[in-house]
């Protein structure tokens, strides 16, 4: 039977400006389990990314329970959850969020650097992310804008995965990116989760949505609706998750 690797418990989130309260989160309650491959949809200020964020350990909720691995990750404090993220959350992101004045060698070793791994391992678990992405060997001394777009969201996703997570997860990573990239990262998150990422993806892209294993629909900072991909409809035309 497999175990849930996230818990949400009716989740609040409750942004306080001094004047005005507004709610990302009204009691959300979610599990993903290894090796689900789960797309969130929703509209713009649905709460999707708020989700994401608390996932990640990026925000905390206002009220309501987290659990990563059975760990009950609600109240660690900032120190905790950077350590928590380095060993156990890959991230990707729209903006690819590379740093433009180093290598692409240098920009996926970045979460390897805080464990004191040698050099040389290092590089072995570089050149092994990068591959496993599509990418070619031929970036690694490039910086990020000799690259095209869906080139650097794959140095991107190498970047996530570089540290082994046990969960990835991805704020729009196609949005940014035209039809044939968006299809090329549509099949490398595929790849990822055959091999037995657990992966967690936000879009508002339908296509990308129904080449995952479940959607979540989100409205107002909860769950309405679990659906069934339909892989006639996902991006690779002839996927079956």
């Amino acid at each position: 039977m497999k175990r849930p690797l996230v818990v949400l418990e009716n989740v609040v989130k409750i942004y306080d400006t001094g004047k005005v309260k507004t709610f990302g989160l009204r009691g959300l309650s979610l599990r993903i389990y290894e090796g689900d491959f789960v797309a969130i949809m929703g509209p713009s200020g649905s709460g999707k990314s708020t989700l994401l964020n608390i996932i990640g350990l990026l925000d905390k909720p206002t009220s309501g329970k987290v659990f990563l691995a059975g760990r009950d990750v609600t109240k660690i404090n900032d120190n905790e959850a950077a350590r928590l993220r380095n060993r156990f959350i890959g991230f990707v992101f729209q903006q690819f969020n590379l740093i433009n004045r180093l290598t692409v060698f240098e920009n996926i070793e970045l979460p390897l650097i805080p464990r004191g791994i040698p050099r040389r391992e290092r590089r072995r678990l570089v050149v092994n992310a990068l591959l496993s992405v599509g990418g070619d060997l031929s970036w690694l001394p490039r910086k990020p804008l000799e690259l095209s777009g869906g080139q650097q969201q794959r140095v991107a996703i190498a970047r996530a995965i570089v540290g082994e997570p046990r969960l990835l997860l991805a704020d729009e990573p196609t949005g940014a990116l035209d039809r044939k990239s968006a299809r090329v990262i549509a099949e490398t998150f595929i790849k990822l989760n055959r091999a037995g990422n657990t992966v967690v993806v936000v879009t508002h892209d339908p296509e990308i949505a129904n080449c995952t294993k479940t959607i979540y629909q989100i409205r107002d900072g909860v769950i309405v609706s679990k659906e069934e991909p339909d892989p006639r409809k996902c991006i690779l035309e002839t996927v079956r998750p």
